[in-house]
């Protein structure tokens, strides 16, 4: 049938079509015939410290300790990202790498779903962004900690963080 300007409609060639599902399958195939993704493995082994204070925050610390660290040395204190965890943090953020190189100690501040649902750090409550009190409270016995019972700098303490955590870092500082 001819339309009423009498030109016939240009014909979609039905080859494009056939090229994309043909594209597709080989995707689909080559995903199946790779196999399943692998699964995902810890990068720097972190410490746990579970004796550095009162910790009204109920927060768990963890270091990373590079090889050949010298007495003295600066501490870097790390604080994650709302859903993430010390290991994740560590393991994604490059840090390990810089602390190793910087020689630095590495000092991983982690919350729970306890302390916040979201897992993340309470910068915005008033009972854990105060000076001597919960989670900020925790957090510099972190440090303490990390001076007196690892032989840190306590000249040379520095604090950074990721979202929720770098919140929580404008608190310390």
């Amino acid at each position: 049938m001819t339309p009423p300007s009498g030109k016939t409609p240009p014909r979609v060639p039905r080859r494009r079509g056939v090229f994309r599902l043909v594209a597709v399958v080989l995707l689909v195939l080559g995903a199946a015939l790779a196999g399943p993704a692998p699964a995902a493995q810890a990068s720097v082994s972190l410490t746990r410290v579970t004796a550095f204070g009162s910790n009204p925050g109920a927060l768990t610390m963890y270091t990373y300790r590079p090889a050949g660290l010298p007495a003295g040395a600066p501490v870097v204190l790390a604080l994650h990202g709302c859903t993430q965890n010390a290991q994740v943090y560590a393991d994604n953020s490059g840090l390990p790498q810089l602390a190793d190189r910087d020689k630095f100690l590495l000092v991983l501040a982690e919350t729970t779903s306890a302390n916040n649902l979201n897992k993340c750090f309470n910068w915005f409550q008033s009972t854990d962004n105060q000076r001597d009190q919960g989670e900020a409270l925790s957090l510099r016995q972190m440090a303490g900690h990390a001076v007196s019972a690892l032989g840190a700098d306590p000249a040379r303490v520095y604090v950074t963080g990721l979202s929720a955590g770098g919140a929580m870092t404008a608190v310390m500082l």
